[in-house]
């Protein structure tokens, strides 16, 4: 993420100096290129409540588009790092015993509609600030893993999956993809800076997704003979696909029983983020006569 946030910075440094003038001119600017940081956080089968209690790294590329003062469209680049563990569940001993966890890098492309609540100007010192909601969708990639024994595992490397996905025992369990369909909605309040040149904003944008395999988990235990047999010892899918019984207690992984809370609620994340971004101005700069 950092070599993510420090290319934003260059890029708005070199439109900063490369065009000192540039947005000096005009009252409503036509663009806005931008960077920000924060944190993200994720909701889902491993995350029921509604808790910010485990936020890790985001950061953001974004091109708006003025169409008045009113409406933007825009369009980002998003990283969040996104991940939970059921460990973290220490008021519910049903999910603290079921003891899963993942991490997931997401990357999301977005477009979005803008609204101010207020007159937004940036050159206009009586229009500088305003509140403002957003809505959108959105095309994000996921890979979610989990480490055992200190080696790494991403879930859908795994020949079957932890949940009998292309085993011949649950033909209907297919393996997920790598890409789902996001919906990021939410707001925020923006303030311009250096004469209407720079604006700053923090912005809340939560996301709906059609997938419910961002966690790697959505439906039940499977029969341990869907999974494949190696030489010795049990495969790595069965060992991560209950891992109760490294707590020390009865391994809970029942075949049929609940593992996740079905396809009832796909998983979220949401994002908080200070951005910064460069007006780029509707009028050429004046030349010499």
């Amino acid at each position: 993420m950092l070599t993510f946030f420090r290319f934003g910075v260059v890029l708005l440094a070199g439109l900063f100096l490369c065009c000192p003038l540039y947005a000096q001119y005009g009252e409503q600017p036509a663009a806005e290129i931008g960077v920000g940081v924060g944190v993200a956080h994720y909701f889902g089968d491993l995350n029921a409540t509604t808790k910010l209690n485990r936020p890790a790294q985001a950061a953001t590329l974004f091109f708006r588009k003025n169409l008045g003062q009113y409406i933007a469209a825009r369009t980002s680049l998003t990283y969040a790092q996104l991940g939970f563990a059921d460990r973290y569940n220490t008021q519910n001993e049903v999910m603290r015993s079921r003891n899963l966890d993942f991490t997931s890098a997401v990357w999301e492309v977005a477009f979005q509609g803008d609204f101010n609540f207020f007159r937004f100007v940036p050159g206009d010192p009586s229009a500088s600030f305003t509140p403002y909601i957003t809505l959108g969708a959105g095309l994000f990639g996921y890979n979610p893993y989990t480490e055992l024994q200190g080696e790494r595992y991403y879930f859908r490397e795994l020949p079957v999956g932890t949940e009998g996905q292309n085993s011949p025992l649950y033909p209907a369990r297919k393996m997920y993809g790598t890409t789902a369909l996001s919906i990021p909605f939410g707001g925020g309040v923006k303030y311009a800076l250096y004469g209407g040149r720079m604006n700053i904003a923090f912005e809340v944008l939560h996301r709906f997704t059609n997938t419910d395999y961002l966690d790697d988990v959505s439906s039940t235990y499977v029969d341990p003979a869907a999974f494949p047999k190696p030489p010795a010892g049990v495969s790595v899918a069965q060992l991560l696909s209950d891992r109760s019984g490294e707590l020390g207690i009865t391994p809970i992984g029942i075949p049929g029983r609940e593992r996740g809370n079905g396809s009832r609620q796909k998983d979220q994340f949401v994002t908080a983020l200070l951005t910064l971004s460069f007006n780029l101005s509707t009028y050429r700069c004046p030349t010499a006569d």
